[in-house]
């Protein structure tokens, strides 16, 4: 058995310089059976290896599978092909990292078992706990405290060969050996600087020494050897300095890569011996990451099991949405969805997005479920989303399948104002040993690849900047185009240009550094830092582990997205607005349904603001796609997208919607499938559909197709899949056109596609704001402008848009306004929209709180707000240059005379004496009056938008000679 103890990935930061996935192919192409992958501190890269030895084991399996049943094909590729390279095994992982201490011991731990695993997160945990985010404080005392399930790899000091110096060493290798006599063993790893023998000899001698086995590891920082330039500049990104001076931080050689069990044993000579240690070793590591799949809290309550309790609570929601009686269809679907739950053991995943909607609900924070389960009757009746399940054609099955075998995914998307509540109540009810959001990894992509690159190479900063502003897009698997940088002034042909060019080609994809997920939580029954190391984010009170959703859904683990999403704000705020105003109580399920009015005012494409469809390309789409139903909206989101434009779907689904294309489907199956979209594929759902039955893809291939559409993969190939597709195609009897133009449609969504049940949550969000839009615009316009910032619109859009719907907008007032925007009766029986202090750039809302609470009846002068709100002068001027002093009969200009007259922490010595409106009174100043002109400037510059007539108005007359002044356009 030949074995790699030790392998460094480029989940080392700037160190390591190759992917774990290519570890794992070059070690499958060498015949390497188990390897380790031992990232400084780290775990984060493990799954990633993992996984791609699990789909190297799917490709022999497939290949043997077809050679039985066509005869030999060639040799299987690692990319996923089924010719190239010869994979003559498939490589074990075994999970470990290479514990760096505080005084510089370097020891590789390998979880020998579930235990052995468990002990290494909670080691990396306490040492990532301690340290800032990124950073790891471990101690030697941490190991000593225990290392069950564990085995342990030391390694020599680098001058080990040649110097005596070497005592402290040794007094922590005694140490170990005497604590873990059975655990440990020392690492025969070669320095490549011809000095190794040495080095051997006397490792050998010093394990003999302690009673310790030796084990030879390669220790490799790159798969191959070409990596070596690369692996150099990493150096340099890490250290802040040129290639050129790297000195001896440099690799001397591209020897550090991943060895051939023969050239290991040539290397290590007499000491070849080690090589099977090393085996014997890894014969005792049975531990694989797939046992960490099933740890979900049970979420059960007293006397009920999980399932009970789930049946309970949606039996319980069936009636609350149903009050008049649930129709036997929907009756039937519960039963059917919660028999498949059960069978499956995913009651208590649906538990946990239950309990945590629930709180949100108890707080008053509007959220809305989407995702692979949430548009189900089961989460409509647990309250996670309000889209009713008679209103989709979306079937179970395609979500949560036995064929699938993993959980299901649902994200929430909650209020973004409050979300951060929701994110401290599942830190408070699990603990933060047992729940942590995702990690994000941060890729080198093309300007920042450039930039750093370029610096490590020794470019000009005036070469990074034209690089970086002009080139960056051209990087692709063609290279750069010599034309364009002739272009711009670059030499082709210059032999430094091209190196650095080629090392940001290579390092493009490559990882950086961690960041915090946007809000995907991995909550656990047990100890989360039993499964993954947790660690400290930048941001405080959050915890994360290091691990990214791709790897969480490759492991099968449960994740619930806790997502922001601005217009649940918005929409909060409309629904408090309308009952506090018009005794109307509204929530997303409540709403009346398919109003012919809110159709019209889409089709007129009148839905600045309106959620989704408030965009130039959707705005241009509404008047041709005419919705007239709330499947329409379904449709209306998804196909403005990426993908489905780049698929070429948007064209053929209007000409055939508007009756200008025969509708028409090469098969009934098919028919079946695409009936509802006319014939055009849409969503990802149906993606999967045509490939299972039009060319004849199992189910496993189906999910691994929808894997690579999904746009979270970053690394997700269509293109693979489309000789078997073809080929699928033509053995079902359906034209080479045909099939080619279902794949090109297909892979438009691999730039993004929209599954059906994100599309309908959306939906439900798009008529939500539309209808409120429709019925009360004051009210919108003022749940909006509250919301902010969000959308497309910036304030003054908003605004204009309000008044062209004529609604009355108020200025900013010091003596009405609060720090929202407020509506307040307009004498006439309507409402008025009265600008509130949040419109006032710089101004904070403990200000306005301030200002609102001492108002009692009224001011009467700029010095009254200061004296009894107690605000500085600095506030005064900002409240004076918005004009919110109007009321008192102050210009702008005399607002802002008296604020500066107040200038400093003291009041001025004129004023020292006038605590009761007595004392001396500073003559009035005869200040010129502004301009309309300039007043408009100034409200843009203190508020970003005017109540006045819009600028070009006051041009209108020069522009358009004969078209008068221009004051008809006040309220535009």
């Amino acid at each position: 058995m030949t074995v790699e103890l030790s392998i460094t990935t480029n989940f080392t930061f700037l160190t390591g310089a190759a992917h774990p996935e290519e570890m794992v192919e070059r070690a499958a192409l060498l015949g390497i059976e188990a390897l380790a992958v031992a990232d400084v501190n780290s775990v984060a890269g493990i799954v990633r290896a993992w996984t791609q030895a699990r789909e190297i084991g799917r490709l022999l399996k497939e290949r043997a599978r077809v050679e039985a049943a066509e005869g030999p094909i060639g040799p299987p590729a690692p990319a996923g092909h089924m010719r190239g390279p010869l994979l003559t095994c498939v490589p074990r992982l075994i999970p470990a990292a290479r514990l760096v201490l505080c005084d510089g011991i370097e020891i590789t731990a390998l979880a020998a078992t579930r235990a052995g695993w468990a002990r290494l997160c909670r080691l990396l945990s306490t040492g990532r706990l301690r340290a800032g985010k990124g950073a790891c404080d471990l101690e030697l005392d941490d190991l000593m405290d225990g290392a069950e399930g564990l085995e342990l790899l030391l390694f020599a000091p680098p001058g080990l060969a040649g110097d005596d110096g070497i005592a402290p060493w040794l007094a922590v290798a005694r140490r170990l050996a005497r604590r873990f006599p059975e655990q440990l063993a020392l690492a025969l790893d070669p320095l490549y600087d011809g000095r190794d023998a040495e080095r051997f000899d006397r490792i050998a001698r010093i394990a003999a020494e302690l009673g310790l086995p030796t084990a030879a590891t390669a220790r490799p920082l790159m798969h191959h050897g070409s990596r070596r330039r690369l692996a150099d500049v990493l150096t340099a990104i890490r250290q802040g300095c040129r290639v050129s001076d790297l000195g001896r931080a440099a690799l001397a050689n591209g020897e550090q890569g991943l060895r051939a069990p023969d050239a290991m044993r040539r290397l290590l000579g007499l000491h070849a011996g080690a090589l099977d240690r090393a085996a014997e070793i890894a014969a005792r590591c049975r531990f694989d990451l797939g046992e960490l799949r099933y740890e979900y809290p049970s979420e059960i309550a007293p006397g009920e099991t999980a399932q009970a309790r789930l049946a309970r609570l949606a039996a319980e929601g069936l009636c609350w949405r149903y009050p008049g009686g649930a129709p036997d269809k929907v009756r039937g679907l519960l039963e059917h969805e919660l028999a498949l739950i059960g069978k499956l053991d995913y009651a208590p995943y649906f538990l946990t997005v239950r309990d945590i909607v629930a709180f949100a609900r108890e707080r008053g924070i509007l959220c809305q479920g989407r995702g692979s389960a949430a548009n189900s009757v089961v989460c409509y009746c647990l309250g996670v989303t309000s889209v009713s399940p008679e209103v989709g054609t979306m079937v179970f099955e395609r979500f949560v399948s036995e064929a699938r075998d993993e959980p299901p995914d649902i994200d929430v998307d909650f209020e973004h104002e409050r979300r951060e509540e929701v994110i401290q109540h599942i830190y408070a009810r699990y603990g933060r040993h047992r729940a942590g959001l995702c990690a994000t990894v941060i890729h080198y992509r093309g300007k920042r690849a450039i930039r750093e690159v370029g610096a490590a190479m020794g470019l000009s900063q005036d070469l990074i900047g034209a690089l970086s502003s002009q080139l960056w897009g051209f990087f692709s698997t063609n290279g750069l185009e010599e034309r364009r940088m002739r272009e711009i002034g670059l030499d082709p042909r210059d032999r430094q240009l091209r190196l650095t060019l080629d090392l940001i080609q290579e390092i493009i994809g490559f990882p950086r550094h961690l960041s915090q997920h946007v809000g995907g939580f991995v909550i656990t029954e047990g100890r989360l830092d039993e499964l993954v190391p947790i660690e400290n984010a930048a941001m405080e009170d959050r915890t994360v582990i290091c691990w990214d959703k791709d790897d969480i859904d490759s492991l099968g683990i449960l994740k619930v997205d806790v997502l922001a999403l601005g217009m649940l704000t918005c929409l909060r705020k409309a629904f408090g607005l309308l009952k506090l105003h018009h005794r109307q109580s509204y929530d997303l399920a409540s709403l009346p349904p398919e109003d012919p009015a809110v159709y019209d005012m889409l089709c007129r494409a009148d839905s600045i603001g309106v959620f989704q469809v408030e965009s130039r390309a959707q705005m241009n789409f509404l008047p041709r796609m005419k919705p007239r139903s709330f499947y329409d909206l379904v449709i209306e989101v998804a196909i403005i997208r990426p993908g489905p434009i780049q698929g070429d779907m948007v064209h053929p689904y209007i000409r055939r919607r508007n009756g200008e294309e025969e509708v028409s489907f090469p098969s009934d199956a098919l028919g079946a499938v695409l009936g509802k979209t006319l014939g055009v594929p849409l969503f990802q759902e149906q993606a999967m559909q045509i490939a299972i039955i039009g060319a004849g893809f199992t189910p496993d291939e189906a999910d691994r197709l929808r894997r690579s559409l999904a746009t979270f993969k970053k690394h997700g190939n269509v293109s693979e899949f489309r000789d078997r597709f073809l080929r699928g195609m033509a053995r079902n009897g359906y034209t080479e056109e045909f099939a080619e133009r279902c794949f090109s449609q297909i892979e438009g969504f691999g730039s993004y596609g929209f599954p059906e049940s994100h599309a309908a949550s959306f939906a439900l969000l798009v008529y939500a704001s539309a209808w409120v839009k429709c019925h009360h615009p004051g009210i919108f316009a003022c749940a909006l402008l509250n919301a902010q910032p969000m959308g497309f619109y910036a304030p003054a859009q908003i605004v204009r848009d309000a008044r062209a719907h004529g609604v009355e907008v108020r200025p900013v007032s010091i003596n009405d306004s609060y720090w929202d925007n407020v509506m307040e009766p307009d004498g006439a029986g309507g409402l008025a929209l009265r600008l509130g202090f949040r419109q006032i750039k710089g101004l904070r809302d403990e200000d306005a709180a301030w200002i609102a609470s001492s108002r009692g009846n009224g001011y009467v002068t700029l010095r009254d707000v200061w004296r009894r709100a107690g605000i500085g002068a600095g506030v005064l001027a900002r409240l004076a240059e918005a004009d919110v002093f109007a009321p008192l009969g102050l210009s702008r200009r005399q607002a802002l005379w008296e604020a500066k007259a107040l200038a400093g922490d003291k009041p001025l010595p004129l004023f020292a004496g006038d605590m009761e409106g007595e004392g001396i009174v500073e003559p009035a100043a005869h200040l010129p009056e502004m301009s309309e002109g300039e007043e408009i400037v100034e409200d843009y510059v203190a508020l970003r938008l005017t109540l006045r007539r819009h600028p070009l108005a006051l041009l209108r007359p020069l522009l358009t000679p004969g078209a008068g002044d221009g004051a008809s356009d006040a309220g535009r």
